[in-house]
């Protein structure tokens, strides 16, 4: 009690005898090691980290504390006079101190030995919340006081009160006023209203008491003693408290809600700023721009969502029923679909969500699941509903898929998504998978040919071929996907039909180390690339996003570009820290400027790139991407790939503009069934994304660069053909390249002798 006393009359002496020896030496022993308040104007809040699309959609949000800094210029008045009214209604006329509270509180101490809550004003607890400890100790509270005279000194009182409204710790994470608004109501505090303003006026004081999520009660009995004190401080009137203070409260935990969904590269954001910064990244409120195009991403995400729930249509309905359904507990969403009870069928039928939202599905959004459906009153389904609002039937896919855009001129990723849910399955497959590209990567084995001397009308013998495998009990018997041989066949037909044995007879003929070398020049890397004939069937391993980066060097001219997703990075104060500068494709330079740094490597000659934009372009007018035509544009070149089994179904697709690859597969490599080829269940994908990425941009046209020309050819012999030859098609070919022969029919028959064959092949 004694210490008490003490500590209590010390405390009465400064207030009181402020110019006293006594108080002066106290002061200036507890002066010592105090913070300095200057620093106070180079504040940081911790601020989270923010994702962006590049067109400025938020994506997402890292951090623990959720703090938004404004300017005290942006907070309403009459929230200021809330504030005022409820913790310090003398803030604008004291000098940091509030001499009678403290007062108050130390005779109440000195008397009772009870330590009485108040005294504190907003500058004490600015002090207290940037400048010391939160330990309550009576030496504390002294330093306290002097701290707040010298931030009385040293600032202005709208910079104190901005201070103050920016770091108050408001519940559930959230800090500043800006934070508390969105928190509990999803609003900016333009849109508040004067009870919503008491509220939040009303938390500092003890935000778990207080809480209007955790103890509304208590919240709207603290809101309404705030609307009384700015009711006898004049700040409302009469009517003002009587209806604000009978509103009940609107209160809700609000999450922070994305304007796009791009979670998974979110995550690569999120790993790659904190590779760069560490922990701090977490809390230094950087600004985040990617390159995504936030339109685009959320056309990927549904082409992708889309195709999933075709492919499993395709393969039937897997219903669970009474009991059964009820044995497993169901999370309320897996990516799009939700969980709905089934009340009513008819022809159509009503379900009801877990929220109690009643639902009707047509009848035409049943019809799919067919016979096995076979759904009774009472039973669990899942439903999704479509962009249009209507619902459907549905099921979670049990197969996965990826898709990934870029910019192929400099590499920037346009869109991206790496699975069906990543709350589900945060694996990344569009970044970190490891699939066999399949015929995906044969434009590997035929830009190998056009570089060793093959043209695009080479006659290749489409014949059974078997291998020996060294170390295998049996040889290797390659085939076409059709398992049908069709002869000599030119590299145009044998791409734009995907002629497994014609890849595989051209890797023989070349080399192996070849082919592997062009592929080491597109950005492959050794051990991604078997060293056997089977390379031809693209039976080593790549990443959706790195196909995609294959692709765009046909897309861009001939340059290796290099994908990267950010584009800028911020500071809270919005200098830039960070500013990407990719290396671009420069088609239109000549060797000399090409060796400029800011330009990427060229891999491919003009030449080369442009016969196999050629080539690649009859996939979609005439070969396995026919699908693509509906379209309408003649710019789509790509190439489909299927693996063993259907394993794995890609679509590798673009324009001058926009490199896609669209991927689905299981996670565990099983087969996803007969007739699954990437034209069937990965090219739909493309198409829907396409469809949006295209619209409104320009048809390309295909100009041959100078030393590519034209020749009529009969192209079952890849021989000159009579200007009058029915049979005869104009064919590209690089110009040290053009038949000189004519072919020796009588007629456009295209039949000619085994003996004319083996001596001419």
């Amino acid at each position: 009690m004694a210490k008490i006393v003490k500590w209590s009359a010390i405390f009465l002496i400064i207030i009181i005898l402020g110019a006293d020896i006594s108080s002066y030496f106290l002061y200036k022993q507890l002066s010592i090691d105090l913070p300095d308040v200057k620093t106070l104007h180079n504040v940081q809040y911790q601020i989270p980290l923010s994702i962006y699309s590049q067109d400025k959609l938020l994506i997402a949000q890292f951090g623990e504390k959720k703090c938004t800094p404004i300017n005290i210029e942006q907070v309403p008045l009459q929230l200021i006079n809330a504030f005022i009214a409820a913790e310090d209604d003398d803030f604008y006329q004291h000098s940091g101190v509030d001499l009678k509270g403290l007062l108050r509180a130390a005779l109440q101490l000195a008397l009772t030995g009870k330590k009485k809550q108040g005294g504190s004003t907003i500058t004490m607890q600015v002090t207290r919340n940037f400048l010391l400890s939160s330990e309550k100790t009576y030496t504390r509270k002294l330093k306290e006081i002097i701290l707040a005279l010298k931030i009385e000194h040293e600032y202005p009182k709208n910079k104190i009160l901005e201070l103050y409204l920016n770091q108050m710790f408001m519940g559930h994470r959230a800090y500043g006023i800006a934070a508390a608004a969105q928190v509990y109501y999803g609003k900016s505090l333009t849109e508040l209203n004067l009870a919503e303003y008491a509220m939040i006026a009303g938390l500092p004081k003890a935000p778990s008491l207080y809480n209007p999520i955790t103890n509304p009660e208590r919240a709207i009995e603290r809101r309404n003693y705030v609307l009384h004190r700015m009711l006898e401080l004049n700040y409302i009137t009469q009517q003002d408290y009587d209806v604000s203070s009978l509103q009940s409260s609107s209160a809700k935990l609000q999450s922070v809600v994305p304007e796009v969904s791009a979670l998974y590269l979110a995550e690569m954001v999120r790993q790659k700023i904190l590779e760069l910064y560490g922990e701090q990244a977490y809390t230094s409120g950087f600004k985040v721009y990617t390159t995504l195009n936030g339109a685009l991403q959320t056309t990927a995400n549904q082409a992708l969502v889309d195709s999933l729930h075709a492919y499993d249509q395709r393969h039937g309905y897997r219903h669970c029923k009474g009991d059964s359904c009820q044995k497993v507990k169901i999370p309320t969403a897996i990516g799009d679909t939700l969980p709905a009870t089934v009340l009513h069928i008819n022809k159509n039928l009503t379900a009801r969500l877990q929220d109690k939202t009643l639902i009707e599905i047509p009848e035409k959004s049943i019809k799919w699941a067919g016979a096995q459906a076979s759904l009774q009153i009472g039973d669990t389904i899942r439903v999704r509903r479509l962009p249009d609002n209507t619902w459907v039937l549905a099921q979670v896919p049990e197969a996965e898929g990826a898709f990934v855009s870029l910019n192929p001129a400099d590499g920037a990723i346009l869109a991206l998504t790496g699975g069906f849910d990543f709350f589900r399955n945060k694996y990344n497959r569009a970044t970190q998978s490891k699939r066999q590209p399949g015929s995906g990567f044969k434009p590997i084995i035929y830009t190998t040919a056009l570089e060793q001397g093959y043209t695009t009308a080479s006659l290749i013998n489409d014949a059974p071929i078997v291998i020996d495998n060294p170390g295998q009990e049996s040889e290797w018997r390659p085939e076409n996907y059709s398992k049908k041989f069709y002869g000599l066949t030119s590299i145009r037909s044998a791409i734009t039909h995907s002629r497994n044995i014609i890849a595989i007879r051209l890797l023989k003929d070349m080399g192996v180390e070849k082919a592997v070398a062009t592929a080491l020049r597109f950005g492959f890397t050794d051990e991604q690339l078997p060293k056997t004939l089977s390379l031809a069937l693209g039976s080593g391993y790549a990443s959706p996003l790195q196909m995609a980066r294959f692709y765009a060097t046909f897309a861009n001219g001939g340059f290796l570009i290099t994908p990267y997703f950010i584009e800028r990075i911020e500071s809270n104060e919005g200098e830039i820290i960070y500013q990407a500068k990719p290396k671009i494709s420069c088609p239109n330079c000549d060797s000399t400027q090409e060796l400029d740094q800011r330009y990427a490597s060229r891999i491919i000659t003009p030449q080369i790139c442009f016969l196999m934009n050629s080539l690649l372009r009859d996939v979609v007018q005439k070969g396995t991407a026919t699908g693509a035509k509906i379209l309408g544009r003649q710019d789509l070149a790509g190439k489909t790939g299927t693996t063993n089994e259907q394993r794995d179904a890609w679509f590798n697709g673009y324009t001058k503009t926009n490199v896609a690859t669209a991927w689905i597969g299981f996670d565990d490599f099983s087969p996803l069934g007969n007739l699954e080829t990437g034209g069937v269940a990965a090219l739909p994908m493309w198409i829907n994304f396409m469809r949006v990425a295209l619209k409104d941009t320009p048809e390309t046209s295909l100009a041959a660069p100078q030393g590519v020309v034209k020749a009529f050819i009969n192209p079952s012999t890849g021989l000159l053909a009579e200007s009058t030859s029915k049979a005869g098609v104009w064919e590209f070919f690089q110009a040290k390249q053009v038949p000189t022969r004519f072919t020796p029919l009588l007629d456009d028959s295209d039949q000619f002798d085994e003996k004319f064959t083996e001596e001419l092949f």
